[in-house]
């Protein structure tokens, strides 16, 4: 599978992605209507959020800027083989 190239189609898969994410977090509260339920979904959403800049960003600029990562699969055995 090719790189997508296309500016205007990285914005609807961006776009995409929020749409999954509320829909997702909607429903998890429709079930489970309670404010803690929010609030550790927030938790959780802005958590991954950070771990995945530090996968990518912190990592690829500070830690070591001549590795370049393909996915996520690729940041962990970094990890794991950095040690």
């Amino acid at each position: 599978m090719r790189d997508l190239q296309s500016h205007g189609w990285m914005w609807v898969k961006a776009l995409l992605f929020v749409g999954i994410g509320l829909v997702a977090s909607a429903l998890i509260l429709m079930q489970l209507p309670d404010w803690r339920i929010l609030l550790l979904l927030g938790l959780a959403i802005w958590a991954f959020c950070r771990a995945y800049y530090f996968a990518f960003y912190v990592i690829e600029r500070y830690i070591d800027p001549s590795f370049r990562f393909s996915g996520l699969i690729s940041a962990l055995r970094y990890l794991v083989n950095k040690r």
